[in-house]
Order: C-alpha cells, then structure tokens, then sequence
C-alpha cells in the first residue's frame, strides 16, 4: 500500500481536516488544526505531502521521526500540529489495513470507563452558578470555570477584585456541594503576581485543579507556583512533544499534564508523554478535538 494524495478540507469557522489516499482505496482521515491558523496548517501539510507520496502509510513512527527530525525547523504550534494530523491519518491507514481499530493497535484500551467535565462559563455569578447546577443535573461530577472577575486581571490586583473571584467560585462551591470537582482554568492569561494571590485565595474551596496559571513557556515561574501550593498544577494544551513535557516534568511545573493530540504530535506522542509523566507520578489527561473524539484517550 502506497499514499498517493493528500487533502485537506476547511470547515467553518475554524476546523480542518485531512484525508490521506492510497494506491488500494483506503483513506486515512485526521485533524491537523491550530486553532485561529487552518489555512496556515493546511500549507504545512502540503509541504509534507512531497515526502509522504509513494510511501507505506503503516510505517507510521518511522514517517513521524522522518518528518519531525529531517527538517531545518523543528516543533512550534504550526508545525506540529500538521505533523499530528498527518500521524492520525497514518495511524487510520494501518489500522484499516490491519483490521483493527488504532487503541487495539496500541495495546488495547487501558480502561473502560472515563471521568469527564463540563466547562460552566457565565457572564455573572448568578448564571455561572445555574450552569453548574445544570451540569450536575445531567450527570456530570465535574465541572471546569475560570478566574472571573468584573474586569480582566491587571498584572498586580486589588483585594477586591481577588474577593470577587474568590466569591464567585465560592458561590459554585455551594451550589454543587463538596463532592462535585471544580477546576479552574486561568488560560495563561494571569500575570505571574496576580496568579498566585488568585490561588491561594482559592485554596479553601480545594479546586480539582489550576490549569494554565500562567503561560505555558513561562516553566519556571509555573514550577515556582506549584511548589508554592497543595493544589495540583495542570498544562499542557499549548506544549508540544515530548522534549516540550520533558523540561515540565523534570521541574515539577505541573503534576496532571494534558496533551492535545492534535497539537503535541499525534496519538502516538501523547502515548509517550503519558508514559512519561507516570515515570514522574503524573497523571495525564489527553485531549482531543472533533475528529478524534472516536479514539479512546490513552490517559494513565
């Protein structure tokens, strides 16, 4: 079996995807997105296509090394999140070829049932709260906010505007009650000082987690703030291959990590990053977008 063509399909308003032909009429599909930059994602993936026309699709991590590691540039978002959606579909193609589905491929599925959480956003306390509640109502025991406050967070913040996130997620606490998980995602988008007056602000209502307290390449300052906390540190959305979660784990920046398979180099990277952050005691949570919300996570 031979790859012979290479598309790629835009969808509104921000989602691409890829389909990979063959010389046996086997198609591969996968997602190569970057959020905000699928056209641009859709230019890398034509510039593999010269390297992948003629070859066996099955020899799937030989083509990932190839095309990671015989090019001048290496890694980034663009970058990698092409050569993750390219992986998907090779890993599609060796699947079918085989006659089994890709988890089988990989070691069957390490578990049959898996938490999820909902995100309850809400412009004021009041609907943020009615959002909870409904997501309890249907089931979920885990929910997932933000630090919001009546304006965005200056770099330094006032006590009042700490007191009104505080309170905000103290209001979902109560509604929920104390055996629901709330996390809480920052988004990067916290100043370093404001961060960590933010979390140990929140630390009476015990989080599930902070996830991004500040950007994700800012690795020391995120280790300084998880030695600073019990509440666990999680990232990893916006961090790419294993080298990427490599300088996370080695100083203890974040205890959950949360690779984006269409983002940190395919299904079989994130597989090696959880393997990685069990070496550390971590657990990973990887997420996935559209398309590959068909594929078991690989989470440990």
């Amino acid at each position: 079996m031979k790859i012979t063509k290479l598309e790629t399909f835009l969808v509104k308003p921000r989602w691409l995807f890829l389909k990979m032909h063959t010389d046996e009429g086997l198609v591969g599909l996968g997602e190569p997105i970057l959020e905000g930059r699928a056209r641009t994602v859709a230019t890398a993936v034509a510039e593999l296509e010269p390297y992948l026309i003629g070859k066996d699709p099955t020899r799937v991590v030989h083509h990932w090394q190839a095309m990671y590691k015989h090019a001048f540039y290496r890694g980034g978002p663009l970058l990698t999140s092409a050569l993750s959606g390219v992986e998907h579909a090779l890993w599609d193609l060796a699947g079918k070829a085989a006659g089994l589905p890709v988890y089988k491929l990989l070691g069957g599925p390490l578990r049959d049932r898996i938490k999820v959480y909902k995100g309850t956003g809400g412009r004021t306390t009041e609907e943020a709260v009615k959002n909870a509640k409904d997501a309890v109502a249907k089931g979920f025991t885990a929910i997932k906010t933000g630090p919001a406050g009546p304006r965005p967070a200056r770099i330094v913040e006032t006590p009042g505007f700490v007191n009104a996130v505080v309170e905000r997620f103290a209001a979902i606490r109560e509604a929920v009650g104390n055996d629901i998980d709330i996390a809480c995602d920052f988004h990067g988008a916290v100043s370093p000082q404001t961060a960590m007056l933010l979390i140990k602000a929140l630390e009476p209502y015990q989080p599930l987690f902070i996830e991004e307290p500040v950007q994700c390449q800012n690795v020391d300052v995120m280790a300084d703030i998880a030695r600073k906390t019990h509440l666990p540190i999680a990232t990893g959305e916006r961090v790419y291959t294993k080298w990427g979660f490599r300088e996370i784990l080695e100083k203890r920046a974040a205890s959950i990590l949360q690779p984006d398979i269409s983002h940190a180099g395919g299904i079989f990277e994130a597989r090696i990053i959880a393997g990685m952050a069990e070496a550390y005691y971590a657990p990973s949570r990887p997420t996935a977008r559209s398309a590959q919300s068909r594929w078991p996570p690989v989470c440990r």
